[in-house]
């Protein structure tokens, strides 16, 4: 005599008298899976929805938050930031730092990757490498933005050795493309790190036939490891993208925005707007508009991930 598990059907049965429809299971199952999701979703909502909504309705009023009885204006916050030369600035500012240090960022990790891979680097000094490579990715920006205002200090290290004393962050000729070396050097690590682990999952067969074929190193390379490494390089430069774009705490902490003007990036434009002038609904208006922007390459990011998929 053989004893049959019950199944969960059965079990209903058993209980209710009648089998579960396929519908009712498959609500059961969906109501289970947001039952556990549900405390998450209320922070989601609470913190991210109802702020962004809140910013969004602040949009289209007058100066809120200082005024008692803001008023619906329209759109003409938004006519007010868009026409303001000051926008704009920032604007070409944060394209120009974001571009440079995403390129720089996925030049200088891929090199730094392929030299890792190689088997010319025996395995002691790859780890000495590695270690030193991926530095700056343990600091905080906070380290960061200090140590660097140490080191390109008008009697930092930086100038001593180059014995010169240059006003690095302080030069509206330099100070751009200077906090644009810094955000280089902190963020390449995060494309080594990731691009290794890409590269060391292609087979090693590709090679192998690439080789049987004749294809010379540099063939090898753009041929086999860029096409396989495709698909890591577009989700690290979009995800790079969204990130650089609203880099604040960097800028702020080396040079404010400053001098005249010359570092201001979107972030710190919509910060001044809020706490420099008080003006929350101008404030609200840029960071909807920032907003925007980063959704665009959000919308791009996920549809990437879902073709990989």
């Amino acid at each position: 005599m053989t004893m049959r598990t019950l199944t969960p059907p059965d079990t209903e049965l058993i209980v209710t008298g009648r089998p579960a429809s396929r519908r009712t299971r498959q609500l059961r199952k969906a109501s289970e899976a947001y039952a556990f999701l549900s405390p998450t979703l209320i922070l989601l909502f609470v913190l991210m929805i109802v702020p962004i909504v809140m910013v969004i309705g602040y949009s289209f009023q007058d100066n809120v938050i200082t005024n008692r009885n803001p008023e619906f204006v329209g759109a003409d916050n938004y006519v007010t930031v868009l026409t303001d030369p000051g926008f704009w600035k920032a604007t070409g500012n944060t394209l120009f730092f974001t571009l440079t240090s995403v390129a720089a960022h996925l030049v200088l990790g891929l090199t730094f990757t392929m030299l890792l891979n190689s088997r010319l680097i025996g395995a002691v000094p790859r780890a000495i490498f590695r270690g030193l490579y991926v530095l700056p990715w343990l600091f905080t920006v906070a380290v960061i933005a200090v140590l660097w205002r140490m080191l390109l200090a008008p009697n930092g290290i930086v100038n001593f050795l180059a014995s010169t004393d240059i006003e690095w962050l302080a030069s509206p000729q330099l100070a751009l493309g200077t906090v644009t070396f810094i955000n280089i050097w902190a963020g390449y690590p995060f494309f080594m790190v990731s691009l290794l682990a890409g590269l060391q999952g292609i087979p090693s067969d590709l090679y192998e036939a690439a080789t049987v074929d004749g294809a010379s190193p540099a063939q090898r390379f753009w041929n086999v490891t860029i096409p396989q490494l495709r698909p890591i390089i577009v989700s690290l430069v979009l995800l790079d993208l969204i990130w650089t774009s609203q880099q604040f705490a960097l800028i702020w902490l080396t040079t404010g925005g400053g001098p005249i003007d010359v570092t201001e990036m979107l972030s710190t434009y919509t910060y001044k707007l809020a706490f420099a002038t008080y003006d929350f609904s101008l404030a609200s208006t840029s960071a909807v508009l920032v907003l925007a922007m980063s959704m665009i390459l959000a919308v791009l990011y996920v549809r990437h991930q879902k073709a990989r998929d």
